[in-house]
Formats: structure tokens, C-alpha cells, sequence
């Protein structure tokens, strides 16, 4: 063999580590925001489950407060509207942490909703009877179980959204992520009231 063949099989090898070293690095850098698109989306799924979950406890809960306080009727029409208001974009897929807008509009309608379960919660401090009622402490556990379960599962969306923010940003995956169409996660941020949990007293 003579040296201009090994030169140009030399050569021809180091180009081919080089191309697969690249191509390495390349589809690494995708599967990886692949990877962490997907637990984003998956921590959606959890956001938007204990959303439900919420939504699902306000029935029994607004009928055993008529049951004591029937005439407590602005709170129990601000309770329905806003939770027509939230039924309609409870579930909805994925995309909308893609778009801060959406997904502020989702917090706000959320946080009415919040809102008005805690003016339900403070009707119970006018009715003894209710107060004692163990299938509204029940509810009353139930909800302000639901609450805190909201803000865990929102904390741990918002902290792999910084984590999949990061990635995006940085060099050199910055350089292919728009072409992959991989886009910024929007965060939720503190309400004006900032989102707690209902006060509950016994």
C-alpha cells in the first residue's frame, strides 16, 4: 500500500469520525429535547388532572352547602359561572404551554374559580350546623387537599419547563431547536392574589 493511500484512508477516516461524531452530537441533542418535551407534557397531564379533580369535588360540595345556606345565592352564581368558565378549558392538550397567553388565560380563570370557592368556604363561619357537618369537612379536606396538590404539581411543571427552557437556549442546541420546532414552555406565575390553598378553620 503505498503512503498516498494510507494518507488519503487516514484522512478519509478521521472525516468519517468527525461526520459521526457530529451526527452523535446532533441526534443526541434532539432525543434529549425530545425527551424533556415530554415530561413537560406529562407534567401538563398532572396539572390538568388535579384541575379536574377540583372541578369534580365543587358539585357535592356547593350541595351541602344549600343544603345549610340556601340563600346564600350570589355566591352560589359566582360558584356556577366560574366553574362554566373553567369546564371549558380544563382539558385541553399540551400545546397551550406553548403559548403564554393560553396558558395565562387558563391561570386567570383558574384563580376566579379559586376565588370563588373560597367565598364559599367562609359561608360556613354563619352556620354552625354546617360547620359540623362531616361530609362538608369531608369535602373541605378533600378540596384543600386538591389545592395543595395544584401547587405542587404546578411547581414541578414550572421547574421542568426552566429546565427544558434552559436547554433550548444553550449553545449549541440554540443553534437547531427553532429549526425542530422545539419553542420556549410558558411558566405559571403568582396570581395578584397569589393561588393558595382556601383557608380552612374548624
Amino acid at each position: 500500500m503505498s503512503a498516498q493511500t494510507k494518507k488519503i484512508l487516514t484522512t478519509a477516516a478521521i472525516i468519517a469520525a468527525a461526520l459521526f461524531f457530529c451526527y452523535s452530537c446532533v441526534t443526541g441533542a434532539y432525543n434529549s429535547l425530545v425527551s424533556m418535551d415530554e415530561q413537560v407534557n406529562s407534567q401538563w397531564s398532572q396539572v390538568e388532572n388535579q384541575y379536574q379533580r377540583r372541578y369534580d369535588l365543587i358539585p357535592n360540595l356547593v350541595s351541602t352547602v344549600k343544603g345549610y345556606a340556601s340563600h346564600e345565592s350570589e355566591v352560589f352564581q359566582q360558584i356556577a359561572e366560574a366553574r362554566s368558565k373553567a369546564g371549558g378549558i380544563v382539558n385541553i392538550d399540551s400545546s397551550i404551554t406553548d403559548d403564554p397567553e393560553k396558558l395565562a388565560q387558563f391561570q386567570k380563570v383558574q384563580d376566579t374559580l379559586s376565588g370563588a370557592l373560597q367565598r364559599l368556604l367562609s359561608i360556613s363561619e354563619n352556620y354552625p350546623d354546617l360547620k359540623a357537618n362531616q361530609n362538608f369537612l369531608a369535602l373541605q379536606d378533600q378540596l384543600e387537599g386538591t389545592e395543595n396538590r395544584i401547587a405542587v404539581e404546578r411547581k414541578r411543571y414550572n421547574d421542568l419547563a426552566r429546565q427544558y427552557n434552559t436547554k433550548i437556549r444553550s449553545i449549541p442546541t440554540s443553534l437547531f431547536a427553532a429549526k425542530w420546532g422545539f419553542s420556549a414552555k410558558a411558566y405559571f406565575t403568582a396570581s395578584e392574589k397569589a393561588q393558595s390553598a382556601p383557608k380552612v378553620e374548624f
